[in-house]
């Protein structure tokens, strides 16, 4: 947006004074050009923050450049992903699973596995035990799976999201003591289970903890407890996913009883799915787990997980990590959101052709009901914020309805933020008497600390820091948003109000060549800490008149654009994200009277009718006069 303030008056009056041109007339031209702008312009609040770099950094991308034969775009995506060597480089680009870690090196493993030994050897009663998420159902299918092979003692527990809630309950440790079970495998949660460990130990029931959430300051008093975040842990991977977490566990167990390995990657599908849909980063170990794991979920997936595919569509598809996140995570999801997530463990360890076929109908349709419940329960999510008083200024959202859905206040509680782009809580009554729910964060605000700063308010609460859940008495519900409130003003920083785009480079169209585009798919799987390369391009037109409206209601765009005339490429902009309020129309009409635009966009494939093209999916727009 142009600020038409004194210098360009000044310039304005100089002109008039050497050409005779009225002044004041000049100054009505340039308010009617500046609201007109303003009517392009009057979203464009978002911030582009383009990634820079030191002179250290500069060294690095000279030296990849040289060694790798690559271009200094390609070189500073791999330096400010930390990959600034060769040998750094060849483990980005070829992940091997020769560089996954020794489970050993985690704190407990060798006393895990011991236990887990002597309950296979016993033929002891083992109860597998996970959240109802898909990082807990995925984790649940991998080591029931993988120990049923050895033992017909055992059997798995998912917790009910309403009449137990998140974590261990205490209802579950009943089941494991009138069902004689002697050992329980506590995956995805568990790490701040002190009372229901205690209440395990008195059963004489020992539990061997795999979590991968923020522990308290006791851990619990279990058998072993393997959780990279414990502080006197020294594994040399901190990021795993509770499944991963489990995955160790299981690659320990192949390790100590000598079985090959392949045995425990078998089930990398099943990891790879809960990488993805935990938003954990994809950097280190999760990069080898993700990317084995997706080619296990592209050319040999376990049944369950190509039922999934199936009834997704993905069939015929290369499935990346996006479509883990938005198609087959989302109906894993579905089915411990709306009704039991042990479905979801039976659809994901079942070989039943009908079994299969009956589950993936009734999760697809769980998953379709949760959409219409979530789009509801947004907008009047939306409301109830709109209409508090000065709701614009307010730096946090915890809004509360006791009719709202428990299993969907995290998905609403993600689009709040990212919408308002603030810090926010959606609650819920939940069937003990208690208000439950979920919050979600902005870039680079800890949520997790936030909600801790509240914590003698609240009877549990964990989580990360973009993600938390808790739980608290409905009579402290306005004693908790106020504290919540107070951390959130005190800590949060000004540009964290404000919706961030974060590009990694500055490049003009004559770079994007066919070699730029192979090298850079090379980069995926793209997830947290490797996101899709976001590039910006300033000065582009429209190319021969091609680009249009599109759209059932013509609110979108395709933008044909050249920088320079000759090279083009198509781009797509959704009127949704940042550009939810954009005109097309007016985007359009302004580059069609060769006005120039900037824009900030990722590229993507665009498969149309077995044709595969490069395509720009735009992010941001900006309008130059």
């Amino acid at each position: 947006m142009i600020d038409y303030n004194f210098q360009i008056y000044k310039i304005f009056f100089d002109f008039s004074e050497k050409t005779n041109v009225n002044f004041n007339y000049l100054c009505l031209l340039a308010k009617k050009s500046q609201q007109q702008l303003r009517n392009l312009d009057e979203t464009m609040k978002s911030v582009w923050n383009i990634r820079q770099i030191g002179n250290e950094e500069h060294s690095a991308i000279n030296h990849l450049s040289a060694v790798l034969g690559i271009s200094a775009e390609l070189s500073k995506l791999l330096v400010i992903r930390n990959v600034k060597t060769f040998d750094e480089a060849k483990a980005f680009f070829r992940p091997s699973l020769d560089n996954l870690h020794d489970p050993f090196l985690m704190r407990d493993m060798s006393t895990a596995v011991e236990r887990v030994n002597k309950a296979l050897r016993e033929q002891e009663k083992i109860l597998v035990y996970g959240d109802y998420d898909v990082d807990g159902t995925t984790a649940v299918s991998l080591v029931y799976g993988f120990l049923k092979q050895y033992t017909k003692n055992i059997r798995y527990y998912i917790p009910d999201r309403y009449t137990e809630g998140y974590g261990i309950s205490f209802k579950g440790i009943e089941f494991a003591k009138d069902n004689g079970f002697s050992l329980v495998i506590a995956l995805d949660c568990g790490i701040k289970s002190n009372d229901k460990i205690d209440l395990a130990n008195r059963y004489g029931i020992d539990f061997i903890i795999c979590d991968h959430h923020t522990p308290g300051v006791d851990l619990p008093k279990a058998v072993a407890v393997l959780d990279p975040h414990r502080a006197d842990c020294e594994y040399p991977y901190e990021h795993l996913s509770g499944c991963g977490v489990g995955f160790k566990l299981v690659q320990a167990l192949c390790m100590s009883n000598m079985l090959d390995i392949d045995e425990a990657f078998r089930y990398l599908d099943l990891a790879a799915v809960s990488i993805a849909s935990d938003i954990v980063p994809i950097t280190g170990e999760n990069r080898v787990l993700a990317s084995f794991g997706l080619k296990k979920l592209n050319f040999n997936p376990s049944a369950g997980l190509k039922s999934i595919k199936d009834v997704c569509g993905l069939n015929k598809k290369t499935v990346d990590i996006s479509d883990i996140v938005f198609k087959i995570g989302p109906r894993i999801n579905a089915s411990g959101r709306l009704h039991s997530g042990a479905e979801a463990v039976q659809l994901l360890t079942s070989t039943n052709d009908e079994v299969l076929q009956q589950k993936c109908a009734d999760i697809d349709g769980y998953n379709s009901e949760r959409k219409d419940i979530d789009k509801s329960t947004t907008e009047e999510a939306k409301r109830q914020f709109a209409e508090q008083p000065d709701y614009k200024e307010k730096k946090s959202i915890v809004l509360y309805n006791p009719s709202w859905n428990k299993g969907i206040v995290g998905i609403v509680a993600s689009r709040i933020a990212e919408e308002f782009c603030r810090p926010t809580i959606i609650l819920t009554d939940s069937d003990d008497g208690l208000v439950a729910g979920s919050g979600r964060s902005v870039v680079g605000f800890d949520l997790y600390s936030a909600i801790d700063s509240c914590a003698e308010l609240l009877v549990n609460f964990g989580g990360h820091p973009y993600a938390a859940g808790l739980t608290l008495r409905r009579e402290q519900l306005t004693d908790f948003a106020i504290r919540f409130d107070n951390f959130v003003c005190r800590n949060i920083l000004p540009e964290q109000l404000i919706p961030q785009i974060d590009i990694d480079t500055e490049i003009d169209f004559t770079s994007i060549t066919p070699k730029f585009i192979r090298i850079l798919k090379q980069f995926a799987p793209f997830g947290p800490h490797n996101m899709k390369p976001v590039f910006c391009t300033h000065g582009l037109s429209d190319f021969h008149n091609q680009s249009r409206l599109i759209g059932k209601d013509n609110t979108h765009a395709k933008l044909v654009l050249t920088q320079n005339g000759h090279t083009f490429f198509d781009g797509v902009a959704f009127c949704s994200g940042y550009m939810r309020n954009y005109n097309m129309a007016n985007i359009i009409d302004h580059i069609k009277n060769k006005g120039q635009i900037d824009i900030c966009y990722t590229i993507e494939d665009n498969n149309f009718n077995g044709s595969i093209t490069n395509q720009l999916m735009i992010r941001d727009i900006r309008i130059i006069c």
